[in-house]
C-alpha cells in the first residue's frame, strides 16, 4: 500500500462534487462516495487478480483549501488472502518449532522439524515477493488511477 498527501487548491465540497460528478461522464473508472471518502476502482471487466484500487480522504484546511489522503491498495480479496495465508504459514511455523522442542526435551531427533520450519520461512519469503511482483503488475493500473484523479480534481 502506498499512501501520500496531497493539497488541494478547492474546497473539500467542491473536490468531492467534482469526484461525484466525474462518475456520470465517464466509463474508464467507477467511483464511489461516502461521506468524505472517495473510492476509485477498476471496472469489473478490465481488472485482474492484483488490480488496485485508489481510496482517497478529503480532508478540509479552511474554505478554500482541502486535503487529500490517497492511498493505493489491493482489493479487499487479494488482501484477506495474502493475511490468510500469512497468517497459515506463522500457525505452522509455530506448531513445527514446538514439535522440534518437545522431541529435542525428549532426546529425540527433531531435523524434521526444523526443516519444516525452514520451509514455512521460505513460503513466507515466497508470499512476499508474490505480493511485491503483483504490486509491479498492477503499477499501470496505479498510474491511471493517479491521472484520472488529478485530472478530476483540477
Amino acid at each position: 500500500m502506498t499512501s501520500v498527501s496531497y493539497r488541494a487548491s478547492a474546497s473539500s465540497e467542491t473536490v468531492l462534487n467534482r469526484q461525484e460528478a466525474s462518475k456520470k461522464s465517464q466509463e474508464d473508472f467507477v467511483v464511489s462516495r461516502i461521506d468524505q471518502y472517495v473510492f476509485i476502482l477498476i471496472p469489473k471487466h478490465k481488472q485482474h487478480f492484483w488490480s488496485p484500487q485508489l481510496h482517497l480522504e478529503v480532508d478540509e484546511i479552511d474554505t478554500l483549501n482541502c486535503l487529500l489522503h490517497r492511498l493505493f491498495e489491493p482489493s479487499p480479496t487479494v488482501w484477506t488472502l495474502f493475511m490468510f495465508l500469512h497468517f497459515i504459514v506463522a500457525c505452522l511455523f509455530i506448531g513445527f518449532g514446538v514439535w522440534a522442542y518437545s522431541n529435542a526435551a525428549l532426546d529425540n531427533s527433531y531435523t524434521i522439524q526444523i526443516a519444516r520450519m525452514f520451509f514455512m520461512v521460505l513460503v513466507c519469503f515466497s508470499l512476499y515477493f508474490g505480493g511485491r511482483c503483483g504490486k509491479a503488475t498492477g503499477k499501470q493500473e496505479m498510474i491511471a488511477l493517479y491521472e484520472f484523479m488529478k485530472e478530476t480534481i483540477n
